[in-house]
């Protein structure tokens, strides 16, 4: 499972132009999710131990300028949005391949799995229509971008 995570100002997310979901100062989250995430029932673990380091990183300033803030100390949103192709395969060719994303179903089984448990932690979860083209807008704020692996973050 892989999230990656960009502080930001704001973001919203549109589908057919209509927008979707709109947060302010947070995290937008991109979630690829694997084949591997998602077979021998451990899925739901992975996914705790991701939503518990992504609520938890501390990647917003405090007083004296440092990232020592995590998402609830200034009252951040998230907006999280699906997207299998963090689980590109470029290592043949030009073509990337998907072959090591989750199925559709179970992909987004999991994904609203994760929508739920960051609604359990944070005020206000916005997210996108899974499977469904969509148009990401996003004011990054520093920039400021991290990857969260599962084969890292829970190891």
């Amino acid at each position: 499972m892989r999230f990656l995570v960009q502080r930001v100002n704001e973001a919203d997310v549109s589908v057919d132009g209509q927008c979707i979901g709109r947060i302010g100062q947070g995290f937008l989250v991109l979630v690829g999710i694997s084949s591997a995430d998602v077979e021998g029932g451990a899925s739901e673990k992975i996914a705790d131990k991701m939503v518990k380091k992504l609520i938890g990183l501390r990647i917003f300033s405090d007083e004296d300028g440092k990232t020592n803030l995590d998402l609830k100390s200034v009252q951040g949103q998230l907006l999280i949005i699906s997207q299998f192709t963090l689980y590109a395969d470029c290592r043949k060719g030009n073509r990337p391949s998907f072959v090591n994303a989750a199925a559709p179903d179970a992909a987004n089984n999991l994904y609203q799995y994760i929508i739920e448990k960051c609604r359990q932690e944070i005020p206000i979860v916005e997210c996108g229509s899974f499977g469904a083209h969509m148009k990401v807008s996003l004011v990054n704020d520093g920039p400021f971008t991290v990857m969260l692996d599962s084969d890292e973050v829970c190891r």
